[in-house]
């Protein structure tokens, strides 16, 4: 994988989504070819992990985006709140 700059802001929830899932599932097999028979490149590794930080980072802002007020004022003071329903659109970036 090259060093390729992710365009976040243009995708859609449900690209963000798509993305996450193929580079976890990429991650893992590099992880695995890596500790079996070693990749050229291990640095490729720390940068998967940096994108796949990079995407649950803009679905985390995305989902705070859409909090109420009140909801922002809860978050740190309840943590076990139920989620509004804009908000449940966005629990696969923090289900994790």
């Amino acid at each position: 994988m090259a060093k390729e700059k992710l365009e976040l802001a243009d995708m859609t929830v449900a690209d963000l989504q798509a993305e996450l899932a193929s580079m976890e599932t990429e991650y893992q097999q590099m992880k695995f070819d890596h500790a079996v028979k070693g990749i050229a490149n291990p640095m490729e590794l720390r940068e998967m992990r940096r994108n796949i930080a990079r995407i649950v980072t803009e679905g985390r802002k995305r989902e705070i985006a859409v909090m109420t007020p009140e909801q922002l004022e809860l978050r740190v003071q309840v943590a076990d709140s139920p989620p509004s329903p804009e908000i449940k659109a966005f629990n696969s970036f923090t289900s994790k």
